[in-house]
């Protein structure tokens, strides 16, 4: 597609694999218990990490979108807060069908407390044109983190189990028909697995019961411009996945 600087443009192939033809991944991580009357409020205890993870993550569970951005923005549960100018929470439609998540925000995010502003960001807003998706819009953008890691390194695996509960809340908050993991930071976080990008694309995952399809970060593919044709693969198999989840018939009440 010309969004994504394809030349010639790029069309889906007849008999490109369907949702039903696609092998369902494995790995599922199954719900944490709700414990009754958990308190949503926001402690000094929580922002700091110094309460047991099981207590941590319970707390965060109960929370609204309010409290969860205003205990994300307080959070100092990992190193990761010490160089961060603000917590880079989330950005979009918050009852979106599509959920896109990456990694972690850069020095650009960083300074403006949005996912995805850079020039990966543009790179991003125009795989979403591609097909007919547009941030804000039936959209949500994350990261696995929410504070930038320093020199945009990897993060540790550390930090992102710290920021974990908050993922797992915006994703239960917004119940996105779709997943979409950009890149293998992302998707290695969300599925519990370690293994290569190219073994977990071309697929339909699973996270908690919501499909989950695999691509490349934008980021990325700035870098190697041969794999925005493969990208573009993996967004048409996100598309075909999402219409035939629509064409489902609806479970018995």
């Amino acid at each position: 597609m010309k969004e994504l600087g394809l030349s010639p443009v790029w069309v889906r192939r007849r008999g490109s694999p369907s949702a039903g033809q696609a092998e369902a991944g494995a790995v599922a991580i199954a719900p944490a218990a709700v414990v009754e009357g958990a308190e949503p409020a926001i402690s000094s205890a929580l922002a700091t990490g110094s309460v047991p993870d099981a207590d941590r993550g319970m707390q965060i569970q109960a929370m609204d979108w309010a409290q969860l951005k205003s205990s994300a923005s307080a959070c100092k549960a990992c190193v990761l807060h010490k160089a961060r100018k603000q917590a880079v929470f989330g950005v979009g439609d918050e009852k979106a069908e599509w959920l896109f998540v990456g990694e972690g925000p850069g020095a650009e995010e960083d300074e403006r407390g949005e996912p995805f502003v850079g020039q990966a960001g543009k790179l991003l807003d125009n795989m979403l044109a591609a097909i007919a998706l547009q941030r804000g819009n039936n959209v949500y953008i994350a990261n696995v983190v929410k504070c930038r890691p320093p020199g945009n390194r990897t993060p540790e695996p550390g930090e992102a189990h710290a920021c974990e509960p908050y993922l797992t809340r915006q994703i239960e908050l917004i119940r996105p028909r779709l997943i979409v993991a950009l890149g293998k930071v992302a998707a290695q976080s969300l599925l519990g697995i370690e293994t290569t990008l190219a073994s977990m694309r071309g697929r339909v995952h699973e996270y908690r019961g919501t499909p989950l399809i695999v691509t490349y970060h934008p980021a990325y593919l700035l870098r190697n411009l041969v794999d925005k044709s493969k990208s573009w693969e993996d967004l048409c198999f996100a598309v075909q996945t999402l219409q035939a989840l629509k064409q489902r018939p609806a479970a018995p009440n």
